[in-house]
């Protein structure tokens, strides 16, 4: 299956090959023998879980988050494997109120631990709603920061006792643990902020389940087969089937979490246009047709929806966004009442500058399987088990479509189409 390429740090130099094998190690992981590979910002690396014939060896089943972390880089990239969606946002804080600790920390070693909850183990929803904070366990090959702590404490041992500076052993040790610590007066090496909140967040259990905790409500979306679904905390927890489209549109608007179509954003987005082109890219996958040659080609839309009416009219996709184009560009209003589901979720993105954005956008994918770039960037777990079903054909579009249409520049392309 073909795949696409995305921003990862290489990890070649052997000292940092090294580092990351005795990260492993601590995790009673085998490391595999590889050269090189690459690591996202918590230092998955889909060559050791291809090597390890496991994905999930950062991610255990039923166990805490783990993290490895060989370099500062990391700070600056995306996390492509994981079962809650907001991992990114805790290590993204994680390394921002730490930068200066964790960049001395890694240029003297590598840095690993794990994202504990207060849930030991999750088997229903009430589990999950208990997760209300995390806290960032971490070590080091060589304890670093235990040996700061350690020359901390015997630094006060020589300030407040009058003769500790007679004990030649203490200072010796002192000498020693300086030596690997630097002057901790300048560099602690002790990370200062480990505990973050845990808010609003999706996760791969039962099934995919979402979590919304507002001031005055929890709502909590998933399979109404979920241990615990309409059980756990019902007088303060609303419960929304995921398969009930119309009251999960209708919850993430009430909530001021979408953002309708309208002249102002759909001039500068180029997002209607694109799911248009993906769904009919979609269409004639499932009809075994020829793809299109690339992912914006208006001749061969145009050419095939002219072939397949019939399909294009029952699918309804296609002629609806080619509608609000046209209503909004000549200043009419779109009523989404009048517009059936899932067709509304083709029309609307998540609030831009909203905090749930990347969330919303999330769960708008999981109504839209023909948006790829949509659930590639926000819902990658779906977007890699959904993979394996297209057709040879489908999946080599797909990959060059992300190539070259998002990935060659996915910065500017994001913020063209979700911001």
């Amino acid at each position: 299956m073909p795949e696409t390429h995305e921003k990862l740090l290489l990890v070649d130099e052997p000292h940092l090959v090294e580092r990351y094998g005795r990260a492993m190690t601590a995790f009673d992981l085998k490391p595999p023998p590889l050269e090189s590979f690459h690591v996202d910002m918590t230092g998955f690396s889909p060559e050791v879980a291809e090597a390890l014939g496991n994905a999930d060896y950062l991610d255990p089943p039923g166990d805490d988050r783990r993290f490895i972390l060989v370099s500062p880089q990391q700070a600056d990239l995306p996390v492509v494997h994981s079962s809650f969606s907001n991992t990114g946002d805790l290590m993204s804080g994680f390394f921002e109120k730490n930068r200066r600790v964790l960049y001395a920390l890694t240029i003297k070693d590598v840095v690993f631990g794990e994202i504990e909850d207060n849930v030991f183990v999750i088997d229903d929803i009430d589990d999950l709603l208990s997760i209300e904070q995390v806290t960032f366990k971490i070590g080091t090959h060589e304890d670093l920061t235990g040996k700061t702590n350690e020359l901390k404490r015997l630094i006060d041992r020589l300030l407040q006792e009058p003769d500790a500076w007679r004990n030649d052993a203490m200072l010796n040790r002192m000498v020693m643990l300086a030596g690997q610590t630097g002057d901790i007066r300048d560099n602690a090496l002790v990370p200062e902020a480990v505990v973050f909140r845990n808010e609003n967040f999706w996760t791969s259990h039962f099934g995919g389940t979402y979590l919304f905790n507002d001031e005055r409500q929890i709502t909590v979306i998933c399979d109404p087969e979920a241990p615990g679904f309409r059980k756990s905390r019902p007088w303060e927890v609303a419960y929304l089937d995921i398969g009930d489209g119309e009251r999960v549109f209708d919850f993430l608007e009430a909530s001021g979490r979408l953002q309708q179509p309208s002249a102002d954003w759909l001039e500068s987005s180029r997002l209607l246009e694109l799911r248009k082109h993906m769904a009919a890219a979609w269409l004639a996958a499932q009809e075994g047709d020829e793809m299109p040659p690339s992912l914006i080609n208006k001749t061969w839309v145009r050419r095939w929806a002219r072939d397949n009416r019939r399909l294009v009219s029952n699918d309804n996709t296609l002629p609806l966004i080619e509608w609000v184009e046209k209503q909004t560009g000549d200043g009419k209003p779109v009523y989404m009442e009048d517009i059936d589901l899932p067709d509304r979720f083709a029309l609307c993105r998540a609030q831009p500058g909203h905090p749930d954005m990347a969330l919303v956008n999330r769960l708008i994918s999981e109504y839209l399987p023909y948006d790829f770039i949509t659930r590639y960037e926000f819902h990658r777990p779906l977007f890699v088990r959904e993979r394996t079903a297209w057709n040879e054909n489908y999946a080599e579009f797909v990959a060059e479509a992300l190539n070259s249409t998002y990935l060659m520049n996915k910065a500017r392309v994001y913020d063209e189409l979700y911001l």
